[in-house]
């Protein structure tokens, strides 16, 4: 199992409310979801008027095809006619199949555990991005 992550800031030019931005950010997200089937979320700066910074994941079992998708996905976003592409970040994590466990010792933890096990994403948690990486 592959995970692609890919975080990204899109610096919103002419935005004057955190509505213009928020027309601005949902095109993105939805356009992408609807045509790579990721998933897209703000996951900082919701309160700056000309910054969205935005987290994607995806998940796949061939890692060349998951890269590419990431690649594709980065050229679309260098296009966005109301947006300009900030920094960004990308990771892939390696899993293996059928070895999904999830340490529920935590138990403020147990709820998120048992979700990530239901999707088959508990590599997020067992291999958090490296100190000092969003």
């Amino acid at each position: 199992m592959i995970i692609g992550i890919l975080q990204f800031e899109l610096l919103v030019h002419g935005s004057e409310s955190l509505k213009d931005k928020r027309r601005v950010v949902r095109s993105v997200k939805d356009r992408l979801h609807r045509e790579h089937q990721v998933s897209v979320a703000e996951i900082a700066t919701q309160d700056s008027l000309n910054v969205a910074t935005l987290g994607l994941a995806l998940v796949g079992s061939d890692g060349r095809h998951v890269g590419e998708v990431l690649d594709q996905i980065t050229a679309k976003l260098r296009s966005v006619p109301d947006a300009e592409l900030g920094d960004t970040t990308r990771e892939l994590l390696h899993g293996r199949a059928g070895e999904i466990s999830g340490d529920t010792t935590n138990g403020a933890n147990e709820s998120l555990d048992r979700d990530l096990i239901d999707l088959g994403l508990s590599a997020l948690r067992q291999h958090p991005p490296a100190e000092g990486r969003p």
